[in-house]
């Protein structure tokens, strides 16, 4: 079973991406490492929740907000690498988490992204992580991940 059928299995597929609109690109590769630029959880219906993790966003949400972030980040490789079975590995994924001061579970929340890594890629998903409390994020999203990438 390739990338696509297990994440299809899942119940889920990949979203279509909106075009970039600032001075960025969604994907650098320099050889064979890929650096993906962070992707909130937004889609074409905006963003399902906004706010901070203990005020306004429960830990359930933000962890649904972790997953379509990654979601994103797997569109965003597919698109530019034509395959999800292209990546031999997933060197690093970097969460944000926008926090309330008392709130300390991000990586309870952003290990709902790293799970679905490794659902989807099996052991090329396992990768190092750094899951950070900010005061905010862009658009006022709860999450926003970015990640790297080896690839064939």
């Amino acid at each position: 079973m390739n990338a696509l059928e297990r994440l299809h299995a899942l119940g889920l597929s990949l979203p279509e991406l909106e075009p970039v609109k600032y001075s960025y690109v969604r994907a650098r590769q320099t050889g064979r490492t890929v650096y993906l630029a962070g992707q909130t959880p937004k889609s074409k219906a905006g963003y399902a929740y906004k706010g901070k993790l203990g005020e306004a966003v429960t830990l359930e949400e933000g962890q649904e907000c972790a997953r379509l972030c990654m979601l994103n980040l797997l569109a965003a490789a597919h698109e530019h690498l034509g395959s999800l079975d292209r990546i031999t590995a997933v060197l690093k994924v970097n969460g944000f988490v926008a926090s309330a001061p008392t709130f300390t579970q991000q990586p309870l929340v952003i290990n709902a992204a790293s799970d679905l890594l490794v659902s989807v890629l099996g052991e090329a998903g396992k990768h190092a992580r750094t899951a950070i409390g900010v005061p905010v994020l862009p658009s006022d999203a709860p999450v926003e991940i970015d990640m790297i990438l080896e690839v064939e």
